[in-house]
């Protein structure tokens, strides 16, 4: 056989090559299902819809997830703020009260190093709530002293003393809140952050008492705004 007969089979054989293996790929993608990302979690009860949804070729069983009701709240400089973000911004959230310097700063603390560090996203939100009714603006204000740039942080330290927080907490961010039995001047609160995506759903619970926590926190913010991102309709401009 002669050698250009040998150069013409090669090229014939990474040609076909070229062609096939995106075809084939393809195939296992959806086949075999590697066309996988990762994802975070979504807690809370979760049923059927009876219907189906399609998704990269592939059909599955449409899902209802509990997601957390919107509610009003009063910042400290007394204007409007809804929770959760609007329905394109990642949430975190946490309680406190004006009257806990210990447990409720440490949380604020937190909160500020991570508001700091997502401060150029302005789809990252992040709310401090308190549960104490008796809280004023006055008392929100001073408890904030020393914290800088929380509007440019996109951080939101709010109140609102005609919300039933302590029911709010449990049944929609699923986490505890109560009065102390033993001292009707303090509160019984979470240690926990939540992180809720666009839709209000809860992607994550983040123990601050936990070594580590933080940090998987903000790689988790990370992870859930490329998912955002990925699930976010392209918009077709219109010549």
């Amino acid at each position: 056989m002669s050698k250009h007969t040998q150069r013409g089979k090669s090229k014939i054989i990474i040609l076909a090559l070229i062609l096939l293996v995106p075809g084939f790929l393809y195939i296992a993608v959806n086949r075999f299902g590697f066309n996988e990302y990762a994802s975070l979690p979504v807690f809370g009860e979760k049923k059927l819809s009876g219907e189906m949804k399609r998704n990269w070729g592939r059909e599955y069983p449409d899902t209802i997830f509990h997601t957390v009701s919107h509610i009003g709240f009063n910042d400290g400089a007394g204007a409007n703020v809804a929770f959760p973000a609007p329905d394109t911004c990642i949430s975190i959230a946490h309680l406190f009260y004006t009257r806990d310097a210990a447990f409720s700063r440490l949380m604020l603390d937190h909160m500020d190093m991570l508001a700091t560090r997502f401060q150029e996203n302005s789809k990252v939100n992040f709310f401090s709530i308190s549960v104490d009714s008796t809280d004023t603006q006055a008392d929100v204000n001073a408890f904030m002293h020393g914290y800088k740039n929380m509007t440019g942080k996109h951080w939101h330290v709010v109140h609102n003393a005609n919300v039933d927080i302590f029911g709010y907490a449990r049944e929609q961010l699923l986490i505890d809140a109560m009065p102390d039995p033993t001292d009707s001047t303090r509160f019984l609160i979470s240690n926990q952050l939540v992180l809720l995506d666009s839709k209000g759903r809860i992607r994550g619970f983040y123990d601050i008492s936990l070594k580590g926590e933080i940090d998987r926190l903000e790689d988790e913010i990370k992870l859930l705004m490329v998912e955002e991102i990925r699930n976010r309709p392209m918009k077709v401009e219109k010549q």
